[in-house]
């Protein structure tokens, strides 16, 4: 469907056209870019082909170093920009095909480019929205028959990240120091964190915001919701399990928050969209909507560790096993009149499905430190160690064609000496 050939197990399909923000060796100015195959198309030198009604005198917007000014345009504007990036690299179109003083210098090899953070980040949440996550962390530590909380299955449950710690895939992550508790007997020591986590997640960014005081309604939620991107919320569980109480997540979980750089559109994802989760009981009247807004996206997570020649898959879960919806949470965390931004980072919670073999974090995967996971040839973990290289992958699959989402990667650095 388009002049150019992209493999059929590639993430970046004539059917995906995801954005993302990059730079090159010989233009280190970050701009706005869309992977196709193994291209990103520069979108600041095609600019002058969006001439539609809601593009024609907003096309600096994909000069831009992030993304936000594009998000803050709107659906109609997003969805006639895929209209036209469809047409320009249409096998039957001829202006970019056929001109190759212009294809030269807006198609660049994707491998020779540098990523950047898609959008500049306002303000980070981070929602706890996988019941079988939910359910796994409760029985851990409560018990089965007080797994949930009573709140949790009437509102999505979500805490107030830091958003100055969100990096782009491929930064370190450096283990943090900070308080810990290992024995309740002894006071509270000061040293490394001793138990290293993943989180398997998805996020999405947000379109037009709103104005302090008015809520967004269920009704045009989907209207500020852009697109979504992989996101490993990286987590130092005994230091998280000593401080949370009473406020919730602090130095435990603003250590880093890693996300990938292309953003796939909602657009681009429609076609994947499933039934919501049944939810008894039932939500409340401002939570409700009976059109399906959840979507069938594979995600796998591997770990390749010092002396391993390839990774070692640890899970293979589904963004299908979320309970609350993107729309849901956008919708309750507006409801109080807060006002969100273009560009702000929402994050799904950890992802989990029904099986060990699913499961989206190593404490999980090892349940709680009991069960040594197997990475094979005698490397085994429990949490994460240094250098371990944590990597996620997730897509869509269609016919013949893949929505993917590329990798979110992030290595484990040593905590700084005492």
């Amino acid at each position: 469907m388009s002049f150019i050939k992209i493999a059929p197990d590639s993430d970046f399909s004539y059917e995906n056209l995801p954005y993302g923000i990059f730079s090159t060796k010989e233009n280190t100015s970050p701009r706005v870019g869309v992977a196709i195959g193994d291209y990103v198309l520069d979108m600041s030198q095609v600019k002058h082909l969006f001439d539609g009604p809601h593009l024609r005198q907003n096309q600096d917007v994909f000069e831009q170093s992030a993304l936000n000014a594009f998000l803050a345009l709107g659906r109609l504007a997003w969805t006639e920009a895929r209209e036209c990036l469809q047409k320009i690299l249409s096998e039957s179109e001829a202006v970019l095909r056929d001109n190759s003083d212009l294809r030269s210098r807006s198609l660049i090899p994707l491998n020779t480019v540098t990523m950047h953070i898609p959008s500049n980040i306002g303000d980070y949440t981070d929602f706890y929205s996988s019941k079988n996550h939910a359910y796994n962390v409760g029985c851990m530590f409560r018990d089965p028959a007080n797994a949930l909380n009573p709140n949790w299955t009437h509102l999505p449950v979500g805490y107030h990240g830091r958003a100055s710690s969100v990096v782009v895939s491929g930064t370190p992550i450096r283990r943090p120091n900070g308080q810990t508790r290992a024995d309740d007997t002894k006071p509270p020591v000061f040293g490394p964190c001793r138990l290293m986590d993943f989180e398997l997640e998805m996020a999405f960014l947000t379109g037009p915001g709103n104005n302090l005081g008015d809520p967004i309604q269920m009704e045009d939620a989907e209207n500020h919701i852009f697109g979504m991107v992989l996101m490993n919320d990286w987590s130092a569980r005994d230091i998280q399990k000593w401080e949370y109480v009473p406020l919730g997540p602090f130095n435990g979980k603003n250590l880093g928050t890693t996300i990938s750089p292309w953003v796939v559109t909602m657009d681009a994802l429609k076609p994947f969209l499933i039934p919501n989760a049944d939810q008894d009981p039932a939500p409340l009247p401002y939570l409700s909507h009976k059109d399906n807004y959840n979507f069938d996206i594979k995600l796998d997570v591997s770990l390749l560790a010092d002396g391993m020649t390839k990774p070692a898959i640890l899970s293979r879960s589904n963004y299908k096993y979320m309970y609350w919806t993107m729309k849901q949470q956008l919708v309750h965390h507006t409801v109080t009149g807060c006002n969100v931004r273009p560009g702000d980072l929402m994050g799904s919670g950890t992802i989990s499905g029904t099986t060990p073999d699913t499961y989206g974090s190593m404490l999980e995967l090892c349940w709680k430190g009991t069960k040594p996971v197997d990475l094979g040839n005698g490397v085994t973990r429990k949490f994460l160690q240094d250098g371990d290289d944590v990597i996620f992958h997730g897509y869509c699959e269609g016919n013949g064609h893949r929505v993917g989402f590329g990798l979110c990667t992030g290595k484990v650095l040593p905590a700084h000496p005492l």
